[in-house]
């Protein structure tokens, strides 16, 4: 089941990034008494009451402005509070209840969202001054008061947010052999060409879906391959300032794309290769342990007697070192080249990132690969795996069971990733190797 998003939104300099900080308990946004330090989202995980959350920092919403950066960052905030299913809407008790304050407030009341309003930096202890009662005139229902610096009450204020989480047992429920596929890269690497031309060509039925981000659209597919779910991911791309603005969005897109995604299609712009936005954009599929296919676009604008496939390959390959097992495709989204190759190629990743393996054919794939390569020693001392099982799927995840950890080299754990890829192939997905150590739980 999808983890429940939580948003904190608001105007600059009320304490967002302080309160997420305390939320998630580390620091991971930058806090500065400056408005505007948080110019786009950041996502976290936390948990409350057993549930794994999501949490979204946003930058401070200026309802009202002509300045190029608020406008990005009230677009940034925007979209996550599409996403969100519950909004924290924090407040500063200092200043008092502000036409900015009330312009956010008639905007989260035309989203429909549960909206828990929260109003911060309460830190002296005992009964709230005067002011927080104004705040009961925004409308919003009854205000949490909160001491982000200290963290006073924010345990009341996930109980708040914890009323709206969408219930566990009613997720949403997945049609079965339905693969959600996510299109992610930077923007005009063809994600919306693609898109369109797999719903214009090879549909039988397409419906539109409404996405968790903003201007972006799921699109259901059925062919004689099989149902799938496509996640757009080529969203905002007007009014950005500057690239970096437009990295940063697409970058978040990305992983919201990701979060829901079997499969993510990695489009890579043929005319520039891999770029260090392609990099972080990939990096977010293989961390959470998605299926990939490397999908390279606009094929048929490369001169060919200078630019072999083989030759490109091999620069895709030193960009994106650690995702040595995801297949490389060549295609045209413009002519539709290849493109009817990609669900056959996408059905078998998707089965590979599914794929379970009995501990006894692990324990054979284990033995035989001890014999071939003995296991590495130290001081005299020599690591003894004692079996292999598997754990989890999605993607595949192993335990290797040992006598001591400090000797299990991080060459030899990659040397029976290997083994195992031998023989059951697993293209497409990434592995996950975990070492125990006898005697640990």
């Amino acid at each position: 089941m999808a983890k429940p998003v939580i948003a904190i939104v608001g105007r600059p300099n009320v304490g967002k990034s302080m309160l997420f900080n305390r939320l998630i308990g580390r620091k991971q946004s930058i806090v500065e008494d400056t408005p505007g330090v948080t110019r786009d989202r950041i996502y976290a995980e936390g948990e409350w009451r057993g549930r794994v959350f999501q949490l979204i920092d946003t930058g401070g919403i200026e309802p009202k402005t002509d300045d190029q950066i608020l406008k990005f960052m009230r677009a940034q905030a925007m979209i996550a509070i599409d996403a969100a299913d519950v909004i924290i809407f924090i407040t500063d008790v200092r200043t008092g209840v502000t036409a900015a304050d009330q312009d956010v407030a008639a905007l989260l009341k035309r989203s429909k969202k549960p909206v828990v309003l929260c109003v911060n930096k309460l830190d002296a202890p005992g009964e709230p001054p005067a002011e927080f009662y104004e705040f009961y005139n925004l409308g919003m229902g009854d205000p949490v008061g909160v001491s982000a610096i200290h963290g006073n009450n924010t345990g009341d204020l996930l109980d708040a947010c914890y009323e709206h989480f969408p219930p566990e047992e009613e997720g949403e429920e997945e049609e079965e052999g339905l693969i959600r596929v996510a299109l992610i890269g930077k923007p005009n690497a063809g994600k919306s060409s693609l898109l369109n031309r797999i719903a214009g060509e090879e549909r039988v039925i397409v419906s539109d879906v409404p996405g968790t981000t903003r201007d972006s659209v799921d699109q259901r597919v059925e062919n004689k391959h099989g149902k799938y779910m496509l996640v757009d991911t080529a969203g905002i791309r007007k009014k950005a300032r500057v690239d970096e603005d437009i990295e940063k969005i697409s970058v978040l897109r990305a992983i919201m794309a990701v979060e829901r995604a079997d499969v993510c299609l990695i489009l890579i712009d043929a005319a520039q290769g891999v770029t260090e936005q392609d990099t972080k954009i990939a990096g977010y599929a293989h961390e959470n342990g998605k299926a990939a296919i490397i999908v390279v676009n606009k094929w048929d604008l490369i001169e060919k007697e200078t630019n072999t496939q083989k030759e490109f390959e091999l620069k895709i390959r030193e960009g994106l070192a650690y995702m040595q097992y995801a297949p490389v495709i060549f295609l045209s989204a413009l002519t539709g080249q290849r493109v009817d190759q990609l669900f056959p190629l996408i059905n078998a990743v998707a089965q590979n990132n599914a794929m379970r393996i009995t501990t006894g054919t692990l324990n054979t794939i284990l033995a035989e690969a001890t014999l071939r390569v003995q296991p590495p020693a130290d001081k005299g001392r020599r690591l003894k795996i004692y079996y292999m099982t598997q754990v989890g799927v999605k993607p595949p995840t192993f335990v290797c069971f040992c006598n001591d950890a400090r000797l299990f080299h991080f060459s030899y754990l990659r040397y029976l990733e290997n083994r195992i890829r031998e023989v059951f192939a697993l293209t497409g997905t990434p592995i996950r190797m975990i070492i125990r150590q006898k005697g640990e739980e």
